[in-house]
């Protein structure tokens, strides 16, 4: 069953999937707890509560919380779905994974505006990391000893910075998954604008994603 996805909330796409394709590999203890932060429809979060999981799903917009609700209504699994900015509706919680797809597509200067409307679901400042480094700052204080933090995001958000960050912080981390994709209609509308960053070749019409593993060590 693929989840309901109204207009304004993230629908799945190849990041999804290929976070999903991770989760599918990533050995997890009976009962798990998993965190999964922008959870948009809730897919991760489902297919981790597939597997027996505990899961807590959050994410920003109320729309996509209810979307999410939904979701694990019709799909007949209990998930926590909670409405917060990130990791404040877990703190004082610890996972044995946490799941992350945030937005990380970066976009043009708008005078300091934060992202608002269907952009905040991909718009992530002007070196796409507007949440990337808080992930990486804030997601080792809620693992267990052996837990894990599975993010997906864009070669051209910097995944070499996502590393040192997350080594810094005393995680085991490296990426092991990478998938070229062609274009969406958000990179085929700023290209232009990349391309005078600096950050795509002019003939360049694929993006790299990839999935960064980080563990905490027991």
């Amino acid at each position: 069953m693929n989840p309901l996805a109204p207009p304004g909330v993230y629908a799945p796409q190849e990041d999804t999937a290929l976070l999903a394709g991770a989760l599918s590999h990533e050995p997890l203890p009976e009962d798990a707890d998993v965190l999964d932060v922008g959870t948009g429809t809730g897919a991760l979060a489902l297919a981790a509560a597939r597997r027996g999981s505990r899961v807590t799903a959050v994410d920003v917009s109320r729309r996509a919380v209810w979307t999410a609700r939904l979701n694990a209504l019709r799909a007949g699994l209990p998930m926590r779905i909670r409405h917060g900015d990130l990791f404040d509706p877990a703190r004082g919680r610890a996972f044995d994974l946490i799941l992350a797809n945030p937005p990380y597509v970066p976009a043009p200067p708008s005078d300091g505006a934060v992202p608002h409307g269907p952009a905040r679901a991909w718009d992530a400042g002007r070196d796409g990391r507007l949440l990337l480094d808080r992930i990486c700052r804030e997601a080792p204080a809620l693992l267990h000893p052996g837990g894990v933090l599975l993010l997906v995001h864009s070669g051209l958000s910097d995944p070499g910075r996502t590393l040192t960050h997350l080594r810094a912080s005393g995680l085991k981390a490296s990426v092991t998954l990478r998938r070229r994709v062609p274009f969406g209609p958000v990179l085929r509308e700023r290209s232009a604008w990349l391309r005078e960053r600096g950050l795509l070749p002019a003939d360049e019409e694929r993006e790299e994603l990839v999935v960064v593993r980080a563990e905490l060590p027991r």
